[in-house]
Parts: structure tokens; sequence; C-alpha cells
């Protein structure tokens, strides 16, 4: 390998352009090739990157000699398909974006796709990567004493376009409680470091795309909705989403209460939603509150501007990237999200799904059988 580590990158639409303005920024990285099949976006995507080949297939891509490693950034529907064609040609480290699939059909596949891969699979959970959740997982355990209540508020603005709509159906998204609450059922797992048992959900369709139509069919995604899971460990986590609340102070809301005291995490949305008439956008925060003395302490987290100006991840994109390139490069032995992590997340989000759809509690034990 040399001095600089070579990225393929499969999928290059609004989430592809925010790893390509990241790796820019690396310290020894560079795009070598993109497989982008709209004209307009990987237009872009070589304005970004105007060293890398663009090509017109996976299998070509796959071909460019000098690739390191692969990110998969495209549409959640191709991403076992994907998984398996670098399987089948080149089997190089890859950095595959969250939810790792999307039809409980498709979990044969994964196993089996798991069990056999040469290589280490990176699945993206950008949200452990942001400073202020950063510094939240650090801190909980000690500010709390040990967590007994988890909750996860997000607070945001509607699904953006994407590239031939296609975020705007379950079939091709996994649903919205797989497609946008996978990051959140990662977090459950890492915060209380236990495994979910039982998942009660409720949500609908209230607010948004009630209007749209594609090909005469009305979109099926959720705008809002509850979770609750219980967990192995006697502990509990609930996540509230809602997402017609852009006009929200913060985007993320994270609290975890135990014995000792309190611990929350606040979080800004991307800084371009933010009204200029507002101001500065606001600052994430962390806040421990412990019982006994009471009185929360608050503290400042900011994330630094070039990070904030590359992605509307509040820099953990970029931190996401530095990790993954250790493994890449051999100084890391295992990927710090797993294969494993990546498919409990979809599991979570798929128990989920059905919990709402059926009207009932979800054991974890169905959805692993």
């Amino acid at each position: 390998m040399s001095n600089i580590t070579n990225y393929g990158i499969i999928g290059c639409g609004m989430m592809g352009h925010e790893h390509l303005r990241n790796i820019a920024l690396l310290d020894g990285a560079r795009v070598a090739g993109i497989f982008e099949p709209d004209a307009r976006m990987a237009q872009t995507a070589q304005s970004i990157a105007p060293d890398a080949k663009l090509v017109t297939s996976v299998a070509a891509l796959l071909e460019i000699a000098e690739l390191d490693c692969i990110l998969i950034a495209s549409p959640n529907f191709r991403h076992v398909e994907q998984l398996e064609a670098l399987a089948a040609q080149r089997p190089l480290p890859v950095l595959v974006e969250k939810p790792l699939f999307t039809d409980f059909e498709h979990a044969a596949r994964i196993k089996a796709f798991a069990e056999t891969y040469p290589a280490p699979v990176w699945v993206a959970m950008e949200y452990r990567y942001m400073p202020p959740i950063a510094a939240f997982l650090e801190n909980a355990a000690q500010s709390t004493g040990g967590i007994k209540m988890l909750t996860i508020r997000e607070h945001r603005f509607p699904f953006l376009e994407k590239v031939g709509d296609w975020n705007r159906f379950n079939r091709y998204s996994g649903g919205t409680f797989v497609e946008k609450c996978c990051h959140f059922f990662d977090l459950m797992r890492l915060t209380l470091g236990a495994e979910p048992v039982r998942v009660m959900a409720s949500g609908g369709q209230d607010a948004n795309h009630l209007d749209e139509r594609y090909n005469g069919e009305q979109p099926d995604i959720l705008d809002n909705g509850y979770v609750i899971v219980d967990f192995d460990n006697g502990s509990r986590a609930m996540l509230e989403l809602c997402m017609f609340a852009e006009g929200a102070r913060y985007q993320e809301e994270v609290s975890a209460v135990g014995p000792l005291g309190k611990i929350e995490a606040f979080v800004p949305g991307p800084g371009r939603f933010w009204p200029d008439h507002l101001g500065a956008p606001p600052v994430p925060q962390l806040v421990v509150s412990p019982r006994d003395p009471k009185g929360p302490v608050e503290r400042d987290i900011p994330v630094d501007p070039a990070l904030l100006e590359a992605g509307d991840h509040n820099g953990s994109t970029f931190y996401q990237h530095q990790k993954f390139l250790e493994v890449v490069r051999g100084e890391r032995a295992q990927p710090e999200v797993s294969f494993h992590d990546g498919k409990m997340a979809v599991l979570m989000g798929m128990a989920a799904q059905i919990s709402l759809a059926e009207h009932r509690v979800v054991a974890m034990s169905e959805m692993l059988a």
C-alpha cells in the first residue's frame, strides 16, 4: 500500500458528497474512483473530487488497481447486492452506510456474507462520533452511577429529496424506524452496553409528504413516532422522533439517568438550515445534573468550523473516516462499528416497524430466530 489511501465510492448522492468533502480533509487519503449513475450527482461529485475517475459500474470501479478501500453510500436497498459484488470480485475493506439492509428476507444473505467476507466491514454510524455525543458516552456511566433510563429525542426537518425519491417508500428505505432511526438504536446498545429484549412502537405519517405522488403513489414513510426498548440488563430506552419540528433549537437531545444523576447532550441540526436572522447557530452542549449536590453543570462542546462546513453531522463523518482509515492501514485491529452492530440496529428498527403495524410488543427473539 502506498502512503496515500485510495477510496472507491459506490453511490455519490447527497451523503456521498458529504463523504467526499470529509475525505478531502483527511491526511493521506484521496478518492480514486466513483460510480454514480445519476449524471447530476456525478457532476457534483467530480467538482468535489476532480482527480477521481468516474466509471459506469461497480465492476469497473473495482478494476481500478490502486484502490485500498470502498465506501458504499448508495440508496439503502442497494447495499446488500453491492456488498455481494465486492465479495465476488474484490473483497476490499469497506465502509458501508447505514442501514446495512432493508428487507428481513435479506437476513440470510447478510449472514452468509458476514461469515465469508475476508476483509473488514465498518458500518457507518455517524452519530457515535458527533463531539457532544462522544462526550456524553465518555461521561455517562460516571455521571449516572449506572444508567437506568435512556431517552433519545430527534426533532428535525422532513426527509430531503434524494435521487429517484427512493427515501419516500418503505420498500426502498426499510421504513423510517430503519432508515432514520438505526443510528439511535445503535446508540442505545452502545450507551447501555446491553442487548434489546422487547420493542414497542407507536407512530404515524401525520404532516409530511401527504400531497406528494410518485407515479401516482403516495409516500408511506412515517414522520413521527415513539419506540420503547427493554434491555437484558434491566435498563430501558425510549426514542421520540418528529420530522416536522425543524423550528427547534436543538435537533437531538439525549439524556441518561441513574441513581447518582442525569447527563444530557444537546446537538443542533445542520448549520445551513439555521435562519440568518437568529444569528450564530447554537453550540452543542453537555449538561451534567447530579442529585447531590444539586445543580446542573453546563459545558459547551464546539465543533471545528471546517468540519461543520463539510457536512450535516457535526463533524462526525470526518472522525468516523479517521478511525476507518486506521483499520484500512492496519493500525486498528477491528472496526469500531461491527457488522453485528449494523445488523442489530436494523433488526431493532424492523421490530419497531412490526410493532407499529401489528399493534403489539415484539420480542427480539423473533427477529433473531
